[in-house]
């Protein structure tokens, strides 16, 4: 299993060396986009619309809108000595509180530690500290430079971290529109609801329910596939030499075509000029002779 993350979670003066490692993992069945036409993927370039041309990863730098187009922008060695900042702080586990006291609302990823190098006894020591307590501990974390408000619980004999939003991030519900307010109820309805909850009501597990959607699209793709209803997508265009060889010397062409007419403008001027001044020596020599014999 892959580790994300190295590092040590401490609760009093007790250090566990841990490693992160993801418990959950997104099945979704990506689908490409293709051009209809050529059935060939689509690609996506990073383009600045001032410049108009493509921008390389280098020239990306990274700011915060704080109004609309005025940004401040962060440099990334002020991000990394931020991300350096708290990476050298270790997880410590805040406070510990009963699970049933945070709605679920406020889980978001769940992440699997396992014990670092030498921190098998400590993490045993934390795990049956917490199975005997019943309690889950609280803990900040810096995940992919974000910090993170986590708790961290037992489950199926494995240590397990589940990141958690802040107060802030979750939305006011009083910004839901159309919630009614309560509701004058018949008792017969009610009663009738109820009798069908007990009727559903099952132990959960989690085994009996699958994607079905997912299932049937893999279905659908295995029946094209099988019945070769494939299309391979067209190769890119490789560029001809002789294509581009005479694009040059066109190009070439075409560009010296302007400096020659300038060449050739500037030479008749030039045997202008030296003409009109060959022609005034002479004058001036046939002058001057006159000048002498008279």
């Amino acid at each position: 299993m892959h580790t994300m993350w190295k590092g040590t979670i401490s609760f009093g003066l007790v250090n566990i060396p841990v490693k992160l490692h993801s418990a959950t993992e997104n099945k979704d069945i990506k689908l490409r986009q293709l051009h209809e036409e050529c059935k060939s993927p689509l690609q996506y370039e990073r383009t600045c619309p001032v410049c108009e041309r493509e921008v390389e990863n280098e020239e990306i730098v990274k700011a915060y809108e704080y109004a609309k187009n005025k940004f401040v922008v962060l440099d990334k060695e002020d991000l990394d000595n931020l991300k350096k900042e708290q990476d050298d702080k270790a997880v410590e586990i805040m406070d510990f509180v009963k699970l049933e006291e945070i709605d679920p609302i406020y889980f978001d990823r769940s992440y699997f530690l396992s014990p670092n190098e030498g921190g098998s006894k400590a993490y045993s020591l934390l795990r049956k500290t917490l199975e005997d307590t019943n309690k889950i501990g609280l803990a900040k974390i810096i995940i992919r430079s974000k910090e993170q408000l986590a708790v961290v619980r037992v489950y199926k004999n494995t240590i397990i971290m589940e990141t958690i939003h802040y107060p802030d991030e979750v939305r006011d519900v009083q910004d839901v529109p159309n919630v009614p307010e309560e509701e004058d109820l018949g008792e017969k309805e009610l009663t009738t609801a109820k009798t069908l909850v007990d009727q559903l009501t099952a132990e959960f597990d989690p085994e009996k329910y699958k994607d079905d959607y997912r299932e049937s699209l893999m279905e659908l793709i295995e029946a094209k596939k099988n019945d070769e209803d494939v299309t391979t997508a067209k190769p890119k265009p490789t560029p001809d030499n002789v294509t581009d060889l005479m694009e040059a010397l066109e190009k070439s062409l075409d560009k010296n075509k302007g400096k020659k007419g300038t060449t050739k403008k500037k030479t008749t001027q030039k045997k202008t000029n030296t003409k009109k001044t060959s022609d005034k020596k002479t004058d001036e020599k046939e002058t001057a002779s006159g000048k002498k014999t008279s």
